[in-house]
């Protein structure tokens, strides 16, 4: 028995990266700006896997490895800015936060 083919794995690949696209777009927290992000980054790891999986070659699993090592650091440092302009009472809107001041 065969599971489902390449055609599935990126319809639901692009479904994530869609729904964080649009997570990006229409919300103003950063917070919820950073986990669309990180769902973008997953849809495009599926990606990358199946189409490995597809031609029975490892460069896209290790490809999708460097994505997550690069997502895992990216969160460290947008949760560190979250938390000291939360702590220096600012408001968290993307808009208002569109210039760093010392």
């Amino acid at each position: 028995m065969m599971g489902p083919n390449l055609t599935w794995y990126l319809a639901v690949a692009t479904f994530l990266f869609a729904i964080g696209t649009l997570g990006v777009m229409l919300r103003r927290s950063p917070l919820i700006i950073l986990l669309s992000i990180e769902i973008m980054l997953n849809g495009s790891n599926l990606a990358f896997i199946s189409f490995s999986r597809h031609h029975g070659q490892l460069d896209g699993q290790v490809f999708a490895l460097a994505v997550m090592a690069v997502a895992a650091s990216e969160v460290v440092v947008g949760l560190g800015l979250i938390v000291a302009v939360h702590r220096r009472r600012l408001e968290l809107d993307v808009d208002k936060l569109s210039t760093l001041r010392g």
